[in-house]
């Protein structure tokens, strides 16, 4: 099925483009909600995490087999000898995290049945964490992304890099319009992905947050490279419509130039499209177990403030 659906409602300017100010507004919303724990912390720049840093740490965590790039000073030589493998000794570090928000801008976000586009929630939700990181005192970057061009933020300690970054989130957005776009043959979330890889070091918080639908098998396999040595948080975005076709006649769907009319009372064809939403759910599933990251699918129609409190428990 296409990305883009010509049914929406949507008539609020502030649900159909996002503004700097709105972005900036969004710390005030966390009302003292803290998303990161900070617990233990021994210094105004020294966080609480657990991190996936391989160095010389306090806390010892477990073994595993030596991977390129591991240091080989904590090479556990009985288990190498034992196993006839080389095998390293992973500790927990504790330190501030570079925090790094990955976030998609593209066409394909512009898409809407209630009362905020995708791209607007997928801007909103990037504020929100990108706040809530800075009042953690951990180093906020990050990168947005269209299907013409990456904007790139590195992690920093520094409110400037945050303010950056959610200038570019708003430039971007305030790019999309409701207009057929060029097909572009490029697969720019790949291309992000390969950025972000570039850009972050071990230890890192990625967080993840793009069209549910944009998840592809190259990209797929490059987040398993990634999360060997950072934790990674799954954020994809949806809307109603992209899980359930409603009874409403005939549709029309759009992507990069090409349309396709769907009658959505016939009752197979809403059928398949559940199918294929299903399909798409069970692959961020299994790839959440793969990474061993965490998923929060975010809906577009529910409140973004309680479909993140979870990330409360989880961060402790």
């Amino acid at each position: 099925m296409s990305n883009s659906a010509s049914m929406n409602p949507i008539t609020n300017e502030k649900g159909v483009h996002t503004s700097l100010e709105e972005l900036l507004e969004m710390r005030y919303l966390l009302k003292g909600l803290t998303l990161f724990n900070a617990n233990n912390r021994r210094s105004p720049l020294v966080g609480a995490h657990h991190s996936k840093l391989r160095g010389r740490g306090v806390d010892f965590d477990q073994v595993r087999v030596y991977l390129p790039g591991d240091d080989i000073r904590s090479i556990d030589w009985r288990v190498t000898a034992r196993s006839q493998q080389v095998h390293t000794k992973l500790f927990h570090e504790e330190k501030e995290r570079p925090v790094f928000l990955l976030v998609e801008q593209t066409k394909s976000l512009f898409l809407g049945t209630g009362q905020s586009l995708k791209s607007v929630v997928c801007t909103r939700l990037a504020s929100l964490l990108g706040w809530a990181a800075l009042d953690n005192n951990d180093r906020i970057g990050g990168l947005v992304f269209n299907e013409l061009e990456q904007r790139v933020v590195r992690p920093r300690l520094t409110k400037r890099s945050l303010l950056q970054f959610i200038n570019y989130l708003s430039q971007m957005n305030s790019q999309l319009i409701n207009e057929p776009l060029t097909p572009v043959l490029t697969n720019n979330l790949l291309l992000a992905f390969k950025q972000a890889k570039e850009v972050l070091r071990p230890g890192s918080l990625l967080f993840i947050i793009i069209d549910e639908r944009s998840l592809d098998f190259a990209s797929q396999q490059i987040l398993q490279h990634l999360a060997i040595h950072m934790d990674i948080v799954l954020l994809p975005v949806y809307d109603p419509i992209d899980h359930e076709l409603p009874q409403a006649g005939y549709l029309r769907f759009a992507q990069g130039g090409q349309q396709l009319m769907l009658d959505t009372n016939n009752h197979k064809i809403r059928a398949a499209y559940t199918q294929q939403a299903i399909q798409r759910q069970q692959q961020w599933q299994e790839l959440t177990k793969k990474i061993a990251a965490k998923l929060f699918p975010i809906n577009t129609e529910q409140d973004l403030i309680e479909q993140i409190k979870p990330l409360v428990d989880k961060q402790r």
